[in-house]
């Protein structure tokens, strides 16, 4: 009978393709890919200890959460490929749940604790399974949609699917602001904290943290695009200006312009800028160079805004 396949093994697979994608491997990437597949990957290893092999951690809320985030956009085809029209059908194909299982694992042995992911019952079910077959212990943080006639529904999906926080989709948060919905926004927060869950804001648009910081609603963090390209944000400099004063955590994402900027530059201006956090989606093969980098960025960021998580 077959051996079953265990948590190691997977680690060690996951963790042997992402070295196999990769032309160069430097020597603290090698170690980092030891330790994990020798099972260490859950060890205590968080900068607090002196480890250089650990994505740094901030807050949000009581959550403690790695500054960089694996985005879920990937899994679920969303690949924001401009005028590219097979590339979702090719994500969809790509990510298998045993691929988005993987690439899931191998985040964790980078030390990047969390993912931003839709709330479906694709991504849910997928999640079931990370937790029972690989003991996986990633933070969902959950991207939901909450409609006119339902504010609480989807995110009552992700509170009973595990999500540790949940937050208003970006296109979503723009259209109750332009519509003058803030109320609808405030009901959403306060259910979402209300359930034990942090709780966020997502926009594309300025207006969103503008409006709901004049309106006094308190959110846990906000979620808001910033990239140098023009992909679904306003200049860095104007953003930075408007999200400077705000309290509350920040996390940045399209900081890649959907591929348009090389992760290096990408982090370095996020962070410049004032982002606390970023959300990146990543392919398996990406992760630990992704993670290596914004190690490396942290070391000495440069940053405008006194971190605020």
């Amino acid at each position: 009978m077959p051996r079953k396949r265990t948590r190691r093994d997977f680690t060690k697979a996951a963790l042997a393709a992402a070295a196999a994608g990769s032309a160069r491997v430097s020597l603290e990437e090698q170690a980092l890919l030891a330790r994990a597949a020798a099972g260490q990957a859950d060890a205590d290893t968080s900068p607090a200890h002196g480890s250089r092999a650990r994505v740094p951690l901030g807050k949000i809320g009581k959550r403690k959460v790695s500054r960089l985030i694996c985005g879920g956009n990937l899994f679920s085809g969303h690949a924001h490929s401009r005028k590219l029209i097979y590339v979702s059908a090719l994500m969809k194909q790509y990510f298998t749940p045993e691929k988005i299982m993987d690439t899931l694992q191998l985040c964790e042995a980078c030390g990047i604790n969390a993912a931003i992911l839709r709330c479906d019952k694709h991504i849910a079910g997928v999640l079931r399974r990370y937790r029972k077959e690989r003991g996986g212990k990633i933070q969902w943080i959950a991207q939901t949609y909450p409609k006119a006639g339902d504010l609480t529904g989807n995110i009552q999906m992700a509170i009973d699917n595990g999500a540790v926080g949940a937050f208003v989709q970006g296109g979503i948060g723009d259209r109750f602001v332009g519509e003058g919905r803030l109320d609808s926004i405030g009901k959403v927060l306060e259910f979402t904290q209300r359930n034990g869950l942090v709780a966020g804001v997502g926009s594309h648009s300025l207006d969103v943290p503008r409006a709901v910081e004049k309106a006094g609603l308190d959110p846990d963090f906000y979620f808001k695009t910033l990239n140098n390209v023009a992909y679904h944000s306003q200049k860095p400099e104007e953003i930075a200006e408007v999200m400077k004063p705000i309290r509350k955590p920040w996390i940045a994402f399209k900081v890649l312009g959907a591929g348009a900027v090389k992760p290096r530059e990408g982090f370095e201006l996020a962070f410049r800028m004032g982002a606390d956090f970023l959300n990146v989606g990543m392919f398996d093969f990406q992760v630990a160079e992704d993670a290596k980098i914004a190690r490396q960025v942290l070391a000495s960021p440069k940053r405008g805004r006194p971190w605020r998580g």
